[in-house]
């Protein structure tokens, strides 16, 4: 079996479902539930003895080990981080503790696991370790996109805490010999994503006829992935990747933040009519973020060469089957936009005056 954490998460809990549908091999899902954990999401799995899920955090050392002694798991997928940068730059604790110190547990207890296994299961164990572009810094419009050898050169909060995490995973490679693999993915959208992501908060923020936030001028450029996409790759690293090395997933799709919701406005304009007009009227400028990185870029081509892998999904097929869910999914929005929700949003995007 694998054990996966922050599989209760977007990334995490679209790759359960993803790898049950495909696999018999259990999963032991491992998640603090904080407010982006929904339990709802891996609803299907209900009852499923394939899917066991454990509450619990990344930094319980105890737990973390028994589960280790318990299960043997032959593998560990690590999704579970903190990982919305406005919530880094109002309370940047919260992401030390679980990106870096949760990673340094999680890498310990890895490693007293997998040193004493017999010489063929320690040959077969995979730490894989989820990260992010976002370590990478931000380019200018006409520079290269990100490959793995570029520096790193983190600029907030949030992707200074995964760049910390990614360096414990090199660092227990080299060190101690842990079996590693990294992956640092581009911006990544589709279902149960929790809506305060660019994608999901649009679409939620304009069926309810809520303003359209846009952070500045809306040409901070992304690169966007599909999370199936993403899932496939990370099945591919963990089956083939070689040891302690990184790869890049990106979905070759590069958009501004503004071009991004005239999609979204223009796909809810055909499947949702609003008798007001163009939803493309609730688009509302508003002042940037502190240290808004202006330009991510993904260069996928390692992961192509040596895996074989590219996204199925081009930016128009997998935007569509995103609003699609969403649209036919009101019960879960509604369920995750709890009265903490709202607060922050309300907190988020107080004193954020509009742009004329």
């Amino acid at each position: 079996m694998i054990l996966v954490t922050g599989g209760a998460g977007f990334i995490g809990a679209n790759f359960v479902l993803d790898w049950l549908a495909a696999s018999d091999e259990p999963v032991i899902n491992l998640d603090a539930l904080t407010y982006a954990g929904n339990r709802e999401t891996l609803a299907p799995l209900e009852g499923d003895a394939r899917h066991l899920f454990v509450h619990g955090d990344i930094c319980d050392r105890a737990l973390v080990e028994r589960l280790f002694a318990e299960h043997k798991p032959r593998a560990v997928v690590h999704f579970a981080a903190e990982s919305h940068v406005d919530r880094s730059i109002h309370g940047p604790g919260a992401f030390v503790r679980t990106n870096v110190d949760g990673t340094f547990t999680l890498l310990e207890a890895a490693r007293m696991h997998w040193s004493a296994l017999p010489a063929g299961e320690r040959e077969a164990f995979r730490f894989l370790h989820v990260s992010t572009d976002e370590v990478y810094g931000s380019l200018g419009p006409n520079d290269p996109a990100f490959t793995e050898t570029k520096a790193y050169e983190p600029n907030s909060p949030y992707s200074a805490s995964k760049a910390a995490s990614d360096h414990l995973v090199r660092a227990w490679h080299h060190t101690y010999g842990l079996p590693v693999l990294t992956t640092n993915c581009s911006n990544n959208y589709g279902p149960y994503q929790f809506p305060e992501k660019l994608i999901p908060l649009m679409i939620v923020n304009a069926l309810a006829g809520k303003p359209l936030p846009i952070y500045g001028d809306g040409q901070n450029v992304r690169d966007w992935l599909y999370v199936g996409d993403h899932c496939g790759a990370i099945r591919e690293v963990l089956a083939r990747g070689r040891l302690g090395e990184t790869y890049n997933v990106g979905g070759w799709n590069e958009m501004a933040n503004i071009d991004i919701v005239h999609a979204l406005c223009a796909l809810l304009d055909e499947l949702r009519p609003d008798a007001d007009g163009s939803y493309a009227r609730l688009i509302t400028y508003v002042k940037d973020r502190p240290g808004h990185d202006r330009r991510y870029a993904i260069d996928a081509h390692k992961i192509e060469r040596e895996l074989g892998w590219r996204p199925a999904e081009t930016f128009q097929t997998g935007i569509r089957k995103t609003v699609q869910w969403y649209l036919d999914n009101p019960g879960w929005i509604a369920n995750v936009q709890s009265g903490a929700y709202r607060d922050w949003v309300a907190r988020n995007y107080a004193g954020r005056e509009v742009q004329g």
